[in-house]
């Protein structure tokens, strides 16, 4: 599995722990970056990250800001795109269950390492599930189309 990942500088601070954490598990990852705690702006890692995911050259995306709702943002503007902040172990899981995530976004200011390295393996090991949950996807999938 490729996973995307992008980070801007309030990100950083977490950005190798998170790196080597998904290296370790076997993951391809494409970094899109920030490389330094130098103040710059999150829409210019997560809108390339999300367009990578949405291309089809990843297939999930792992982004970190200071609160996780900035890359979070930036990265539902991308059609396709479905991300949700892991702000506790239940919803890392039920953002893909129920919502189809394929985004997982973390606030690194308010998540120690250990909590947002338990929730990309969350994450990455909850898979959609069928039912009721694809209909309220298939409007928001219909809106993204025609707005």
């Amino acid at each position: 599995m490729k996973i995307a990942f992008a980070c801007d500088h309030g990100g950083y601070p977490r950005k190798e722990p998170m790196l080597n954490h998904l290296k370790e598990k076997g993951y391809e990852v494409l970094d899109f970056g920030t490389d330094s705690e130098d103040s710059c702006h999150y829409p210019a890692f997560a809108l390339p990250a999300s367009e990578a995911i949405r291309d089809h050259k990843a297939d999930k995306g792992i982004f970190v800001c200071s609160s996780g709702e900035g890359v979070a943002r930036a990265a539902n503007k991308v059609q396709g795109i479905l991300a949700g902040i892991g702000y506790n172990d239940e919803v890392s899981h039920l953002i893909v269950e129920h919502n189809h995530a394929n985004v997982i976004t973390f606030g690194a200011k308010f998540r120690t390492k250990e909590e947002i390295l338990r929730r990309i393996d969350i994450f990455l090991a909850s898979e959609p599930q069928p039912g009721r949950h694809d209909i309220r996807v298939a409007r928001m999938r219909d809106y993204e189309k025609t707005h």
